[in-house]
């Protein structure tokens, strides 16, 4: 009886939240905010998503699980939680001797934590990836390996990768090394929920991630981290080192140098990569390296942000002959 202000889609037809009109089997879909026509396909870890009458059709593939420890005192776990943790130590990273004490397991990847700078934050110095009998200890940019004479024969390999050193393994687990102090840990799905550590318990969920050497669940990061540590002898970690608080003159530079992470250049993204965690974390380790190295820690927290934003297929080139450069030739 009246006239009703408003856009309506003729009959039979729907809104593709674009302001047009499509028919049903041309409905969009969207992700990371953004829009996907019907048919479109992108990539989620190891699978394949297409848009079919907006909705979003995924292969069921198992994946490969990713932790990360970078710069000072940095870790993603494997199921996304990201968290802080500066303790001076050798700490579990990850293994699957968890739970009953005679458990038997096939590996175990130990870190090595050293002060970085005097603010007391650490940094990862080396790396021992324990697999059945063989000891592999990373430090110094190369590595050694050790015979045990206990445990299995495990297979492995190696290989470098750019800037990276790769060990992979027959069982399944695989270590990516920058020879500095970035260390990403990839492990098959099969362990899903059958290791413990820093890394966390690879279960896909991240509320649990604080999950202690006794099996308690905990809130404090610092609690959980100390309960990983290897020797007794180690101090625990009682507080959380702000090193922009203690060296207020470096935070400017830090920040300005950090923005990088919220800038243009990484604006394809955001939308995939949250940037704060990344940026604060950048800020973190470009205030506490003041004892020389101090571009090195601001690049390999970039470089984390960057590594992050190439998995979500959003490439970004960043490195300049200015900020952070490589020289390829060299690595080629």
């Amino acid at each position: 009886t009246e006239c009703v202000s408003g856009c309506v889609c003729p009959e039979g037809l729907f809104d593709d939240g674009r302001g047009g009109c499509v028919e049903e089997k041309d409905c969009p879909c969207t992700h990371n905010n953004q829009w996907y026509s019907s048919g479109d396909k992108i990539t989620v870890d190891c699978n394949t998503c297409t848009c079919q009458k907006g909705v979003w059709s995924c292969t069921d593939y198992m994946c490969y699980g990713t932790c990360m420890i970078y710069g000072s005192g940095h870790y993603i776990t494997f199921d996304g939680k990201f968290y802080d943790f500066d303790g001076n130590c050798e700490y579990v990273a990850i293994q699957d001797f968890c739970g009953d004490k005679n458990s038997s397991g096939s590996f175990s990847i130990i870190t090595e934590n050293v002060p970085c700078g005097t603010t007391g934050v650490t940094c990862s110095k080396a790396i021992k990836m324990f697999l059945g009998k063989t000891e592999l200890k990373l430090e110094n940019k190369e590595y050694k390996e050790i015979q045990r004479d206990v445990g299995d024969d495990v297979l492995y390999w190696n290989r470098t990768v750019g800037l990276y050193l790769v060990i992979e393994a027959s069982n399944g687990v695989m270590l990516i090394w920058d020879k500095k102090t970035t260390v990403f840990i990839k492990l098959s799905p099969d362990y899903k929920g059958k290791v413990c550590g820093l890394c966390g318990n690879f279960d896909d969920k991240s509320n649990n991630d604080f999950t202690t050497r006794s099996g308690l669940q905990e809130t404090n990061a610092l609690k959980f981290g100390n309960s990983w540590k290897q020797s007794p002898m180690c101090p625990d970690v009682t507080q959380e080192i702000k090193p922009c608080d203690m060296k207020p003159h470096r935070k400017s530079w830090a920040e300005k140098e950090c923005s990088i992470i919220q800038s243009e250049v990484f604006k394809i993204c955001h939308s995939k990569v949250d940037p704060i965690p990344f940026y604060e974390a950048c800020v973190h380790d470009a205030c506490s390296c003041d004892s020389g190295g101090d571009c090195e820690c601001f690049c390999s927290a970039v470089a984390a942000y960057a590594q992050e934003c190439t998995k979500a297929e959003a490439c970004v080139f960043w490195r300049t002959p200015d900020i952070c450069p490589i020289f390829c030739d060299y690595y080629n």
